[in-house]
């Protein structure tokens, strides 16, 4: 039975990425907050997809589903319903929550760092205590993850401790030119109706039994290396809360579960890269400490792809601009800078795929820097 439901938590996130081009990373990170029981936020510009993935998710686990924009005169009654007025004849003072947040189980709010302080005071202990404070009643709500998206991390000191309640981070880009084809393929699926809505492939109870299993696995193997990660993090200035250091295990076990397995490998330590940032920078930074840090020729791989996309688009953009032009400079000393890291990686691994694409990369960069030196006449 436990094997069965792991590989169906496997097709949860294969069907939940199905429909979506190059979103793995953000269905990974929505189902590792769904089986860790931890809320998400999805950061970047509108029109990613961070609103179609939460409702994807909560119709293939039939959860209770609540969606919202938020904004500064946003007022509770929109999220929590409107007072029942025969009711409040009566002196009583009770809310009509059917349809609203207080009875959702998963729930989405679109730009949620916009709220006013009221809506941020009432979200922060529904998201902590999963209670909801409604007057002089104190009210427990069914509120399993809570996905938000915002186009900025905020700044504000009064938001940290809802910012820091959204476990899970991910940073949404837009996507780059080598999918753009893909992507208008599946975007004109999605329009003309082609993207059927998914049937259920799990229960809420089946997510209850698998967040069960997230405290039964072996976390051991990994403590030792996820402690020096800790200290690797601050001293390049990257500083994890004591609740972010302690909470990072769920999502580490719940990886695992994702994968199959029981017991919790380093391979599953590049999920930090969920939980560590806080600013924008820091989505890169960390990606590359833990590529740095773990070693794992997948890691390389996808790293050294992401390279060879800037590579291609920097030789797109020399193609286009004249010999006078600064930014011919700028790209040359970009190139520089992603040849030294290139030539890092193979000094660092032996995995036989990851040396061969990385030849393939510096060859690239080279052409490229060939190019932008005979326009720089040099």
């Amino acid at each position: 039975m436990e094997c069965g439901l792991l590989k169906t938590v496997k097709r949860f996130y294969e069907l939940l990425h199905e429909p979506f081009v190059g979103r793995e990373d953000e269905a990974r990170a929505i189902v590792l907050g769904i089986l860790a029981r931890e809320h998400v936020v999805l950061i970047g510009e509108p029109g990613t997809a961070k609103s179609a993935l939460a409702r994807r998710a909560a119709e293939l686990i039939k959860a209770r589903f609540f969606k919202y924009l938020l904004t500064k005169y946003t007022e509770p009654a929109e999220l929590f319903g409107p007072l029942d007025l025969k009711a409040l004849r009566e002196g009583k003072y009770i809310r009509i929550t059917r349809g609203k947040l207080p009875e959702a189980e998963i729930v989405f709010l679109d730009e949620v760092f916009n709220a006013n302080s009221a809506i941020l005071n009432a979200l922060l202990s529904i998201m902590q205590e999963r209670v909801w404070y409604d007057g002089y009643s104190e009210i427990r709500v069914p509120l399993w993850t809570l996905i938000g998206a915002s186009n900025r991390v905020p700044d504000e000191p009064e938001l940290d401790a809802v910012y820091d309640r959204f476990l899970v981070r991910q940073y949404t880009r837009p996507l780059p030119e080598n999918k753009w084809a893909d992507l208008l393929e599946a975007g004109w699926r999605i329009e003309a109706g082609l993207v059927k809505t998914p049937e259920p492939v799990l229960d809420m109870d089946s997510i209850r039994k698998v967040h069960e299993l997230i405290y039964q696995v072996d976390i051991s193997p990994i403590k030792h290396k996820l402690l020096k990660l800790y200290a690797v993090f601050e001293e390049r200035g990257i500083h994890l809360t004591d609740r972010r250091k302690a909470k990072a295990l769920k999502i580490i076990a719940a990886n695992a579960l994702l994968e199959g397995r029981m017991t919790a490998t380093e391979e599953d330590l590049v999920v930090l890269k969920y939980v560590a940032p806080r600013d924008i920078e820091d989505f890169d930074r960390i990606t590359v400490i833990l590529s740095e840090e773990l070693k794992m020729p997948e890691k390389y791989m996808k790293e050294l792809t992401d390279i060879r996309v800037n590579v291609r688009e920097a030789a797109r953009l020399a193609s286009l601009l004249r010999s006078y032009d600064p930014r011919l400079v700028d790209l040359f000393r970009s190139l520089k800078i992603a040849k030294s890291r290139v030539k890092s990686i193979l000094n660092e691994v032996d995995d036989k795929n990851v040396r061969e694409l990385a030849n393939q990369v510096i060859k690239e960069i080279d052409d490229v820097l060939e190019k932008i030196s005979y326009k720089l006449g040099i």
